[in-house]
């Protein structure tokens, strides 16, 4: 089997990790993968280094080198118009990842794709809701490593203040009335060793893989009570889910900070979902069921 992957972002976020981590999963389990990314961009250069096929991201590397695969995967929104445009004049079959929980636009686009890869059951809600129809999408969350169990005291949150749907103001006022020093990461692997608390923070979330990362080094997390953040997280049980107001972000850092049992009762029950649900090896196991349902 080959597969063309395409990744269009800038930086080394949540898509890109995913995308990384899967196509190291697909090479594993004798898969034929070739990604195109940008050239300047750290998942370029990360799948360099880990020896993964990979050349730059272009129109025409897409139409040429999509002729000789079996599926493509577009895994942004600029690379599925790509995908799209590719699929329609005489590429491989199309298979678009949607991570995100943004309204469906272009329809002309989203009816190109043989198969939505919905990171979560509310995202694919929101692709039912554009018109993309339910035997199209297959929900397939994302899958991160089992991290060494966390042995900071830091309330960590991820670097995301530059995307105005991720709540940073709101985590930097919450914290400050909890009394508590914030810490911003954006190499979140190696940071969490030295949290003892994360913050997620967003106005709008597919699933939240940092949150994922966080829950898999038995961190507890405090996420907002929004999008697919729901389907990882039970409140109270391996969690806490909070309304986005500060005073009561606040109250919730304040209660877990302040009880080291709560704290270890859920970061133990955190990094056992992700063991039962949300390991690489799930993701890439049903993302092959699905490349081999489309090709069947």
């Amino acid at each position: 089997m080959r597969i063309l992957h395409l990744d269009a972002g800038k930086e080394m976020r949540g898509g890109q990790w995913q995308v990384l981590r899967l196509i190291q999963g697909l090479d594993r389990q004798g898969a034929e993968c070739l990604l195109l990314a940008r050239p300047e961009s750290p998942l370029f250069e990360m799948a360099r280094q880990a020896r993964l096929a990979v050349e730059p991201l272009s129109f025409r590397n897409v139409l040429m080198l999509g002729r000789r695969c079996d599926l493509m995967h577009a895994h942004d929104a600029r690379s599925h118009t790509l995908g799209a445009l590719a699929a329609s004049v005489s590429g491989p079959l199309l298979i678009v990842a949607r991570r995100v929980a943004f309204p469906v636009g272009s329809r002309w686009k989203y009816g190109r794709a043989r198969c939505y890869v919905a990171v979560s059951e509310y995202v694919k809600s929101v692709l039912v809701a554009g018109g993309v129809p339910h035997h199209k999408i297959a929900v397939v969350p994302d899958g991160v490593p089992l991290l060494e169990p966390a042995r900071g005291s830091a309330l960590l949150a991820p670097a995301n203040s530059s995307d105005p749907q991720k709540g940073a103001p709101l985590a930097i006022a919450a914290a400050r009335l909890a009394g508590m020093p914030l810490e911003f990461s954006a190499n979140l692997e190696p940071d969490l060793r030295d949290a003892g608390l994360f913050l997620y923070i967003t106005h709008n979330e597919g699933l939240g893989s940092a949150a994922l990362l966080a829950m898999s080094a038995a961190l507890p997390v405090i996420a907002s009570n929004v999008g697919g953040l729901r389907e990882v997280i039970r409140h109270c049980h391996n969690g806490m889910l909070v309304e986005n107001s500060a005073d009561t972000i606040a109250a919730a850092i304040r209660e877990v900070a302040q009880n080291p049992a709560l704290a270890r009762r859920l970061g133990d029950a955190a990094r056992q979902t992700v063991q039962e649900r949300f390991t690489v090896d799930i993701m890439v196991r049903r993302t092959l069921a699905v490349y081999h349902e489309v090709l069947s």
